[in-house]
């Protein structure tokens, strides 16, 4: 005994350090090997020092204290047989630790691995790494038949728009658009923008946009509630080539839009190329203040637009035609004059929607500089639109400024649901300045104004396929030495597939 209080005796220093997998496994080794089996017959001394030695290598791996001086054979025996319960827990703990580890780099790897996925809401998606990418498509084929107009036009078929629209994102600052029209006789380019995603209060968009306009300008081809825009969309420019500032604050209550542009006529799509080397400056402030709150007024939205710029020239880059409720035009400039000065337009707006109703309203003035090159001429001349759209949800679910995006019991056959059934009345109103006849405009070839109603019935079979009817009726007004211009009724008729 004594030579064991001499050995526990000494001093020792230990550094505590972790032991690596590698160590825990030799340390398991260790432990599974058993007393000798002639441990029985060894003297006290002996059986000590053994005991010694085996809780020294413990402690070295474990960084615990040695046992107190004085201490029995029975209370190191004890203490190693707690240490070894200890280190085969941390050798447990260790294991666990590595499989976490190698489930966690698996979960990574997989999360990186190139998905696919197909909804009927969002379409086609791509995702690899930081690259996302949507493929969505709209299209529209039209039955259009005119009515009590003597064959003044053709009745038929047509595709309204066939456009599949690649769209998605790269990483969180870049996202992109490209939408082709394949309808009509030749392809065309609708969309093709790149947005740089600084903050929801900030992004930059450059590329063929629509302008900021016109109200129901800016809703989807497939989401108004009428079949063709109305004559506000006459006035307000479509798509044309620029950069432009956009973002919404506070909970998306307040939006805005802010923007230079080649510049394109009333009513069409701008050019390529900026064809007189001036800008068309435009901007939008739109406010929802009790957006996202249990108010009554959750669903109003109001504000206004407006844009200015230099437009030197004639034909379609410079001049408008304002179109009928049928598509057919009623009203342009004489083929000489030319636009030579400011163009200017502005466009107060707003909507409401409350449960199954909704209504939209939007007026603009467009402000034109012209001159006549015969005569030499000049003016301006102040043309002016508004209309009013009311819809009322038949079946229940709630209107929208996207239309009705999902019909609570969509259409099945031989089954209960039959989709969702909306309602919808126009009326508006284009009148042309009466100081552009007769010099500016031929008072008998064209009108200077058209005053238009109409109904449509909007069955929503599911999210993906809509089919609408429309009526409307209307009336032309004839300029002072004019000839007055019959009336238009037509009947359109749409079926809608997108995804």
């Amino acid at each position: 005994m004594h030579s064991l209080r001499s050995h526990m005796s000494q001093p020792r220093t230990r550094t505590i350090r972790k032991a690596g997998l590698a160590g825990y496994g030799v340390l398991a080794c260790a432990l599974a090997i058993a007393l000798p089996a002639g441990a029985q017959s060894r003297s006290n001394d002996a059986l000590v020092q053994d005991l010694l030695r085996r809780i020294e290598a413990l402690e070295r791996r474990l960084g615990e204290a040695p046992p107190a001086a004085g201490a029995s054979a029975a209370a190191i025996e004890n203490r190693l047989q707690a240490l070894e319960v200890q280190s085969t827990e941390t050798v447990a703990l260790a294991r666990e630790a590595e499989v976490s580890a190698k489930q966690a780099v698996a979960s990574a790897k997989s999360s990186d691995a190139p998905k696919v996925t197909l909804e009927a809401s969002k379409g086609l998606g791509f995702k690899a790494g930081a690259l996302e990418v949507k493929l969505r498509g709209l299209v529209q084929g039209d039955g259009r038949f005119f009515i009590d107009d003597d064959g003044a036009y053709n009745d038929g078929f047509l595709f309204r728009r066939v456009r599949p629209t690649l769209e998605g994102s790269w990483g969180e600052l870049i996202g992109f658009r490209l939408t082709p029209e394949f309808a009509g006789d030749s392809a065309t380019l609708v969309d093709a923008y790149v947005d740089l995603k600084f903050d929801p209060r900030a992004t930059v968009r450059i590329g063929k946009v629509k302008g900021p306009i016109g109200l129901e300008r800016l809703q989807g081809g497939g989401a108004t509630a009428f079949i063709e825009r109305g004559f506000p969309t006459e006035l307000a420019p479509n798509r044309d080539l620029g950069v432009q500032l956009q973002g919404a604050f506070s909970d998306a209550r307040v939006a805005y839009t802010v923007g230079v542009y080649n510049g394109t006529a009333d009513g069409r799509d701008g050019p390529s190329t900026n064809p007189d080397n001036d800008f068309e400056w435009a901007g939008r402030l739109f406010l929802e203040p009790w957006k996202g709150s249990d108010s009554a007024l959750a669903g109003l939205g109001f504000g206004v637009a407006g844009s200015i710029g230099d437009k030197r020239g004639s034909g379609n880059a410079f001049l408008p035609r304002y179109r009928s409720q049928g598509q057919n035009p009623f009203f342009n400039y004489r083929s000489a004059v030319l636009a030579d000065g400011e163009h200017s337009r502005w466009s107060p707006q707003g909507y409401y929607y409350h449960g199954a109703f909704g209504v939209l309203a939007e007026y603009i003035r467009s402000s034109q500089e012209l001159r006549e090159p015969v005569s030499g001429t000049r003016g301006a001349f102040d043309n002016q639109a508004w209309q009013l759209v009311a819809s009322y949800v038949l079946t229940g679910e709630k209107a929208g400024y996207r239309g009705v995006t999902r019909p609570n019991q969509p259409f099945t056959v031989g089954g209960a649901g039959w989709g969702a059934f909306e309602l919808a009345a126009r009326y508006g109103r284009l009148e042309v300045d009466e100081d552009a006849f007769p010099v500016f405009a031929d008072p008998n070839a064209v009108s200077d104004s058209a005053r238009s109603w109409g109904l449509g019935l909007n069955w929503y079979l599911n999210e993906n396929l809509k089919l609408v009817t429309n009526y409307t009726h209307t009336r032309f007004g004839a300029a002072v030495g004019g000839a007055p211009r019959d009336e238009e009724k037509t009947l359109f008729t749409r079926a809608q597939f997108s995804f």
